[in-house]
């Protein structure tokens, strides 16, 4: 019983953590984000001429949608502002990304495995379950509690 009560003191407490852990997960994530984008605009024919040597329908049209969800991601992300909404598209990116490129190369980030893209798909979905958090847009703008 006295450790079912310090520790349900200590999960109390541990919860005025949770809303800058959300920040800084989200702040992480999109500066995660920011680079591929930023690659992928910077050279939009070569990415399309990619997908499209990978087999990917539309290549070009994707291109330009992967590129843009990743810089909205990147914005939204980071003001925590539509959190939820834009997990849900972001998630599809790394969906692809893992079947169209890392599957094959296995688990492991050193050999270009799907590590990093399942590890941002899980925080993606941590953002679509709980919301952005109190230092959010999304807060200010909608109340929105998590």
């Amino acid at each position: 019983m006295l450790f079912k009560n310090i520790y349900m003191e200590f999960s109390r407490l541990s919860e005025y953590g949770k809303s800058l852990a959300l920040l800084f997960a989200r702040i992480i994530v999109a500066y995660g984000f920011y680079e591929p984008a930023m690659m992928k605009w910077k050279d939009i024919g070569s990415v399309a001429e990619w997908f499209g040597s990978m087999g990917i329908p539309f290549p070009t049209l994707n291109a330009y949608m992967a590129a843009s969800t990743e810089v909205l991601g990147v914005v939204l992300l980071t003001l925590g502002l539509l959190t939820r909404a834009i997990s849900i598209p972001l998630i599809v990116v790394m969906i692809v990304a893992i079947v169209t490129v890392h599957l094959p190369h296995g688990f492991s980030a050193g050999d270009n495995g799907f590590e990093i893209p399942l590890y941002y798909m899980l925080f993606l979905l941590v953002f679509f379950s709980h919301g952005a958090g109190k230092f959010s847009l999304d807060r200010f703008i909608f109340g929105e509690k998590s």
